[in-house]
């Protein structure tokens, strides 16, 4: 609430500013709610996962390491040399070899040492253990306790020196032959020790002449090569360690990222480019783009790794107090809580000066915290709420269908839009779509109101929405005069390509469905099984004009993907079309030539002729009694063929393309973009419309229908095909089991043989279905199916 602090100690404008005692908050207006940020200090860098996880990797390209090799230095698996000098390595190498022999000289030495005392050790146990031994200590220690008890002076004064035990116990051989071993023990466990010291200095030394920056190395070898590095000090007296440094963590790859020069890497990148080939030119392009995308944004790499959170609003992540005294919040107040109490346990740890493996630890432990609040999903193991869940990351907020750009800002719920079920309107033009007269009613009501005070029809907005609402004859004529001429927008979800949303001229239509034109539904991938498409107004005088000059229908006949027309009829128009232009195989005219096109369709609207009987026909074009581009005057045709040419345009009417060839959908596709390429846009609408009805009502009166009887199997034939493929079979199973073949081969032979045996069976089928089965003609049309 505004002006109100959290626990509701202070209320009204008159504390404003003013901080609660109690629960800290300010009073204030409440939107501050969604403006105010917060932040986190972290006690160590940490690296942003967006740019560790990526594809490609920004750090990777960045820094030319592997991303596994980072993973293992921002999670404390490995270290990763920062700094070396080479120069110092390569001239005082000599001194580093000598001084190695002399601590390897020294290691012998103190081991020689060490196994002379465990013998002396040994020797005197042995000795003191014996019987003899044994009873004069034991005499020895009666008679100072006699002495004592007399001297009570002189108890107090050796009251604190140890006092021979009567009691110590005799050896046997048993017993010094256990003391033995224990004895070779210590001394075998002594020589190993020496061995691997003086193999650590040996393999630090090899490593210290190959050492690279940004080379990869275990603890094990950074802690050898720090003890090497003492040793040399030692020898020459100097301090050394500074010679190579290594570092773990998001602060290691700050510091390499600090010491990047882009302008300097850009030069060296496009100079490799220059002078490589394959693959090293193919990184050194990736490398170069990410270098330059940096130069550009005037951003430096070392920004990537983090030393500071910020928190975002507290509306934008709330919490909301339900019955009962719980409450319900948003997944990011666990992850930001998560990274707080890790920071805080961080620093604590840091101040105590606690062992370095324990503030990795806490360190890693911080890292995996950031990295869950900026992407949950993309960690191996996510981390999850009470429920098993896993938590909604700020990532997971802004990506999908149900982040924040696709769901509130791409799909936001708009004016002046709505939406039905889409019905066929065969009846309409191209560029034409009926609208539901209830929904136009409700989308232009705006321009229905002004166009009826315009006309007089009322004299104000109040009573203008009351003749809308009962609905009035002359709101439909208003209306009628609105919509002439408005374009409105058609989209189809899913919006996949530029043609899921197209602009229409609406008709008024009865009833609450949209229709649209079916040559259209390619395009939108809609059939009319219950498909809902939502309409849109544009409503300022340039998106009406943008609208109608680039995104009516007429003006998007051919894909943007390929070129070849989008709205070219499929299914149904296809079918008829086929059918219209069918010819029997075989078949040979029987009737005696037709003068003309005309003297042939009217022999079979007399029912002297059938639409696929072949005839033949003189064929005259602008006077002349000529075939296009024959010799010859007359064409072998079918009355079919020739209903169908009536429709083409002149160019090509009446052509040997289109006279003598049955139209599939690939024909008619072709027909499509000949006619567009010869006549232009407005005679291909004209074409596409004809051929639309045409198809139509020849896919009727063909009457096609699918049942069981359309695919009669050849019962001789199907079981000649199995019982040859039986035997075949069994002789795979013999070979196998006499071991020619074996397991893997025989199955795959076996299901190669039935595959085969399929496809003969279809063969079979096919060979035995007529040229007028449906089966064929729906298949063969390219009406559907294959």
């Amino acid at each position: 609430k505004d002006y109100e602090c959290h626990c509701g100690r202070y209320k009204k404008q008159k504390y404003r500013g003013t901080v609660c005692e109690r629960c800290g908050v300010e009073v204030t207006k409440s939107k501050v709610r969604r403006e105010r940020m917060g932040h986190i200090e972290l006690a160590a860098p940490v690296c942003h996962i967006w740019y560790l996880k990526g594809q490609p990797s920004p750090l990777a390209l960045i820094l030319d390491i592997p991303p596994r090799n980072i993973e293992k230095v921002l999670y404390f698996s490995s270290y990763i040399v920062t700094a070396v000098d080479r120069e110092w390595i390569n001239e005082h190498m000599d001194e580093a070899v000598e001084a190695v022999d002399e601590a390897v000289i020294a290691i012998q030495k103190e081991l020689e040492k060490e196994l002379e005392r465990i013998d002396e050790r040994f020797a005197q146990e042995v000795a003191q253990h014996t019987a003899e031994a044994v009873a004069l200590r034991a005499a020895e220690a009666e008679k100072e306790a006699a002495e004592a008890d007399a001297d009570e002076a002189g108890a107090d004064d050796e009251e604190g020196l140890p006092r021979p035990r009567p009691d110590l116990e005799v050896w046997d051989q048993a017993t010094i032959q256990r003391k033995a071993k224990e004895a070779e023990q210590q001394r075998e466990m002594e020589r190993r020790d020496a061995e691997e010291r003086t193999e650590e200095l040996k393999q630090a030394l090899e490593l210290l002449r190959t050492i690279q920056k940004r080379q990869l190395i275990t603890e094990d070898e950074y802690r050898a090569v720090e003890r090497l590095l003492s040793v040399v000090s030692d020898h020459l007296d100097e301090d050394v360690t500074g010679v190579v440094e290594a570092g773990m963590g998001g602060a290691a790859i700050k510091k390499l990222l600090e010491e990047i020069d882009l302008e300097a890497l850009s030069r060296e990148l496009r100079n490799e480019i220059e002078h490589t080939t394959g693959t090293r030119r193919q990184r050194a392009i990736k490398r170069l783009e990410m270098v330059e995308a940096f130069i550009a944004s005037k951003a430096h790499p070392s920004w990537m790794i983090l030393e500071c959170i910020p928190v975002i609003s507290p509306e934008l992540r709330p919490m909301v107090q339900l019955d009962g005294g719980r409450f319900a919040t948003s997944d990011l107040n666990d992850l930001y809580r998560r990274i707080i109490n890790r920071n805080n346990r961080l620093k604590k740890i840091q101040e105590i000066r606690a062992p370095e493996s324990i503030v990795n630890h806490e360190k890693r432990l911080l890292q995996e915290a950031v990295d869950a609040l900026i992407d949950n999903g993309r960690r191996n193991r996510p981390v999850v709420g009470s429920t098993n869940r896993p938590l909604k990351s700020l990532s997971d907020m802004l990506k999908g269908k149900e982040g924040r750009f696709r769901k509130n800002l791409l799909g936001k719920r708009v004016d002046y839009s709505g939406r039905s079920v889409i019905v066929v309107g065969p009846h309409l033009k191209l560029h034409q779509c009926g609208l539901p007269k209830e929904m136009a009613l409700e989308l232009f009501k705006p321009f229905v109101i002004k166009a009826l005070v315009s006309r007089g029809a009322t004299t104000n907005i109040k009573s203008a929405k009351r003749m809308i609402d009962r609905m009035k004859p002359e709101v439909w004529d208003a209306l009628e005069a609105v919509i002439r001429e408005h374009p409105v927008l058609l989209n189809r979800a899913p919006t996949l390509h530029r043609l899921g949303i197209q602009a229409f001229e609406p008709v008024l239509v009865d009833g609450k469905a949209i229709q649209i034109h079916p040559l259209v539904c390619h395009a939108y991938n809609a059939d009319f099984d219950g498909d809902q498409m939502a309409v849109h107004v544009p409503l300022s005088a340039y998106a009406q004009a943008e609208a109608r000059a680039l995104m009516l229908s007429i003006h998007n006949l051919f894909s943007p993907a390929n070129g070849n027309p989008i709205v070219a009829p499929i299914q149904d128009i296809v079918l008829g079309s086929y059918y219209l232009t069918m010819v029997p195989k075989g078949a040979k005219p029987t009737k005696p030539p037709f003068s003309s096109p005309e003297e042939a369709m009217l022999a079979y609207d007399s029912g002297l002729l059938d639409l696929h009987e072949p005839i033949i026909v003189r064929i005259a074009r602008d006077g002349e009694t000529i075939l296009a581009g024959k010799d010859y005057e007359t064409a072998p045709t079918t009355v079919g063929r020739i209903i169908f040419n009536q429709i083409l345009p002149d160019k090509l009417r009446y052509s040997d393309t289109y006279l003598y060839r049955t139209i599939n959908k690939k024909g008619i596709s072709d027909v499509v973009a000949e006619v567009y390429r010869l006549h232009g846009a407005e005679t291909t609408l004209k074409f596409l419309d004809d051929l639309k009805d045409l198809g139509f009502r020849y896919a009727t009166l063909s009457g096609t229908t699918i049942s069981m009887t359309d695919m009669d199997v050849p019962e001789t034939a199907r079981r000649d095909i199995i019982r040859r493929t039986e035997e075949a079979v069994a002789r795979l199973n013999a070979d196998y089991r006499r071991g020619k073949l074996t397991h893997g081969e025989r199955k795959e032979r076996v299901l190669n043989l039935w595959t085969k045996a399929g496809e003969e069976v279809a063969k079979a089928i096919m060979a035995g279905i007529g040229q007028f089965n449906p089966i064929m003609i729906i298949t063969d049309s390219g009406a559907r199916g294959s």
